[in-house]
């Protein structure tokens, strides 16, 4: 179970969403008060913590945990538009395990909560690997092979095949690529993601063609019965 305190509504349906889209347990909090309240009934694996909140702010939410025994070990994550050197220099003084600054993409999200939960021993989800055809790829290693030789991409095409490969079959309008990979705060063209498809079908080379255009909707990874999903 991951809690999440955050009074932003937009960015609350956003994170939840990407949560349990990915296999997440999630409940969402608008006020500290509510949160303490859930906290009496079940303490989660993991809480995304937001700095500006209503009745006290995230700070101080994160130093009564850390010195509260009942509370005192469980993982947090500060999600935040306050994305200052100091800022984070506070946070992770008093006892955040990690901090990630508005806006983010889904991936990034993901990877993060993934990182700290493997850190806390409490990390569930086995390390994944994802086979197409002549295509190989370990998001845990951050490898891409193909035909066993080593591909290397940017961090932004590593997240888009990321996600194809995850959800083979799957169609992908650009609108949702640039909402999973570049975040919700993205105010960019979504020719950004014609862009880097491109790219990255040039360096898949021969597994390029495994990204398929579904014309009028956006894209998706084909070869769908060759797909292997397996533990490492």
């Amino acid at each position: 179970m991951i809690y999440l305190l955050e009074d932003d509504e937009s960015i609350a349906k956003y994170v939840l969403y990407a949560l349990k889209s990915t296999g997440f347990e999630a409940a969402g909090f608008s006020a500290p008060s509510e949160f303490w309240a859930a906290m009496k009934v079940r303490v989660p694996d993991l809480l995304l913590l937001d700095i500006m909140l209503p009745e006290e702010d995230g700070l101080q939410i994160l130093k009564k945990i850390r010195e509260n025994p009942t509370y005192a070990e469980l993982p947090v994550i500060m999600i935040t538009a306050k994305a200052s050197e100091y800022d984070k220099v506070v946070g992770l003084d008093i006892g955040a395990d990690d901090y990630l600054a508005k806006p983010f993409g889904t991936m990034e999200l993901i990877s993060r909560i993934r990182a700290v939960l493997r850190r806390a021993g409490k990390d569930r989800d086995e390390m994944r690997e994802y086979r197409v055809g002549a295509l190989y790829v370990c998001p845990a290693k951050h490898l891409v092979l193909v035909n066993g030789h080593e591909v290397n991409l940017t961090f932004k095409e590593f997240e888009m095949l990321c996600l194809l490969i995850s959800n083979p079959g799957i169609v992908f309008s650009r609108d949702q690529l640039l909402e999973r990979i570049w975040g919700y705060g993205y105010d960019g063209e979504n020719r950004t993601v014609d862009v880097h498809i491109k790219t990255l079908r040039q360096k898949l080379a021969s597994c390029g063609t495994l990204i398929e255009t579904v014309r009028g909707l956006g894209y998706k990874m084909g070869g769908a019965k060759e797909h292997d999903e397996k533990a490492v």
